[in-house]
């Protein structure tokens, strides 16, 4: 929980939610191959799946003090760090997305350093790293002010992308 959002686990009433977010055109301008429904119905499964896993994973965000909805309909985006091999090296990837109507009030820093804040606690010794395409401006932006460095920039998932650690 931040001041102003709540993070929580994914639970599968947020399925519809997520795929709203995730396929919506505006949060893929910068993605070469953007998800549909299809794919972004198993990204979610593999979601879930990770936090059965490791017991940490993506997280809802929804704002402080909106009604819960049983629906997911209150979510109003996703942040989290999950598992992943870059390079040969175990990491925890970083990542979040909103809804465009949650753009500009500083959600996304907000949400995303809580839970790398989480990250460099519980799971001390494995590095949080962030991948974010070149052209995408905004998300440069947030990564600087979370204090993170980058360390190498490559072809990445189909986009010049500049790779982030702190």
């Amino acid at each position: 929980m931040t001041e102003r959002l709540v993070l929580r686990p994914f639970v599968e009433a947020d399925r519809q939610a997520v795929v709203d977010i995730q396929t919506d055109p505006r949060t893929n301008r910068f993605n070469p191959d953007p998800p549909d429904v299809a794919g972004t119905l198993l990204v979610f499964d593999s979601w879930l799946a990770h936090w059965a896993e490791f017991g940490y994973g993506y997280l809802a965000v929804r704002e402080r003090g909106s009604p819960e909805v049983p629906d997911g309909a209150d979510v109003i985006g996703m942040t989290g760090v999950r598992v992943r091999d870059f390079h040969g090296e175990k990491v925890l990837n970083l990542a979040y997305r909103f809804r465009p109507s949650a753009w500009g009030k500083g959600y996304a820093e907000e949400a995303t350093r809580a839970a790398v804040e989480w990250a460099e606690r519980e799971v001390a010794g494995v590095p949080v790293l962030i991948s974010v395409a070149v052209a995408n401006k905004p998300s440069l932006r947030v990564v600087e002010k979370l204090g993170f460095r980058e360390y190498v920039e490559e072809d990445y998932e189909g986009a010049l992308s500049r790779h982030f650690r702190r």
